[in-house]
């Protein structure tokens, strides 16, 4: 019988060569044409430029009245009233006015309009007492968006105001990134489906499925390979369906220095592992592997090493591959409410609640933070960077941290 392995194989990698590694592969996937109209949520892959000027006309910026300027104060006769989306066909003379509204095209003639409530109208007879100048309340030719203009940027996230330029510049197709295809494989002989019967010590695998919706969540599409028991052949035939059929993998448990932890082992037969273990906590055994084209993800099985994995080394490289420029979560320095204790030996990720207080972003950690412990990861929208060390640190320090949701309130 060969002796157990007592040290693995895998030198310990800092948390920044994890990244320069990851993120060298993690290159854009390929480009394709969606509806615009519905696009929110890519990346764009092309520079969009306005064909247009926006306004094209000149065009009243309020309800009022269409005049000119050089008349001055006094009395104007009201000649006819302008709607928006009607070209006017009329000429505004000396001693004229137009009811117009707003975003109608200005008349010939009328360099200014004045609002409804500056004004006083009776018979047909409009007293203006404010002197107007030229341009006053008109919205100019281009005033919004110049013809020729660069509207958004190839590598920019699309939002709903986005959506809505779009649909300005009359764009119903546009080129944006392919979203990554997520598959994600869960291990384990002590695994069960949430609604399978549970045997005494069997775990109910919700890895799988937090992973799978923070892939969703980071804008790809996912696919369950389900539960491969730990026998290397079943995992190796799981990993290899899902490598068929998506552009990354990313598998729950099985990366530790057990009998019975055969992904390592798998992935360096299919293709090259860059890692398989980094100097952080928790999940230092979390592995990066790529077979051919394909990424690899070995997140471990306790759920908050799994999430914390996902968010610090998976989730910028899935961001990377839809060509967003910006792949990484914001970092902040927060100030700490409380003491908290860092790990001797390894930079830990806390997980934090940051609200901002007096000032200042203040950062509460979420209660006990072991590896099994899920609900830190509840209400969380935050990782504290916490150094290792061992003295405590006090409430008042400063630390930075991720963002990973928005402010608490």
């Amino acid at each position: 019988m060969s002796e157990l392995r007592r040290e693995s194989p895998y030198p310990m990698v800092p948390i920044e060569e994890a990244h320069r590694l990851i993120m060298a592969r993690a290159v854009p996937l390929g480009v394709e044409e969606i509806d615009a109209l519905a696009s929110e949520g890519r990346v764009l892959a092309e520079t969009v430029v306005s064909p247009d000027d926006i306004p094209d006309v000149p065009k009243a910026a309020m309800d009022g009245y269409a005049l000119r300027a050089a008349d001055g104060v006094g009395q104007r006769r009201v000649v006819a009233e302008v709607t928006a989306g009607v070209e006017p066909g009329l000429v505004i003379g000396p001693g004229e006015a137009a009811r117009i509204m707003t975003g109608a095209p200005m008349p010939a003639g009328a360099d200014a309009m004045i609002p409804v409530e500056l004004t006083r109208e009776h018979a047909g007879v409009l007293t203006v007492e404010r002197a107007l100048r030229s341009g006053d309340y008109v919205h100019t030719v281009g005033q919004d968006v110049a013809r020729g203009a660069i509207v958004l940027q190839a590598g920019s996230m699309l939002g709903a105001a986005d959506v809505g330029l779009l649909a300005t510049l009359g764009r119903t197709r546009v080129r944006v990134y392919r979203r990554p295809v997520v598959a994600v494989l869960a291990t384990g002989d002590e695994i069960v489906e949430p609604g399978a019967s549970r045997a005494p010590g069997a775990v109910r695998d919700s890895n799988r499925y937090a992973l799978m919706a923070a892939a969703r969540e980071a804008g790809c599409t996912t696919i369950s390979l389900g539960i491969a028991r730990d026998d290397y052949n079943a995992q190796r035939d799981a990993i290899l369906a899902g490598l068929a059929r998506a552009d990354v993998l990313i598998t729950s448990g099985g990366v530790s220095m057990g009998t019975r932890d055969l992904i390592k082992p798998i992935l360096a037969e299919l293709g090259t592992v860059h890692f398989g273990r980094i100097a952080f906590k928790p999940g230092k055994p979390t592995t990066f592997a790529t077979v051919g084209d394909k990424l690899v993800f070995g997140v471990p099985g306790y759920p908050v090493s799994s999430l914390v994995s996902f968010e610090v080394f998976v989730r910028p490289a899935l961001r990377a591959l839809q060509g967003d420029e910006r792949p990484h979560r914001p970092r902040v320095q927060v100030t700490l409410a409380g003491a908290l204790r860092p790990s001797p030996d390894r930079p830990e990720y806390q997980r934090a609640e940051v609200r901002w207080e007096d000032g200042r972003l203040m950062a509460r950690v979420t209660g006990g933070q072991g590896s099994s412990r899920l609900l830190s990861m509840r209400g969380a929208n935050a990782l504290l960077l916490v150094p290792p060390g061992e003295e405590p640190y006090p409430a008042g320090a400063e630390l930075d941290a991720l963002l990973t949701g928005p402010l608490a309130a």
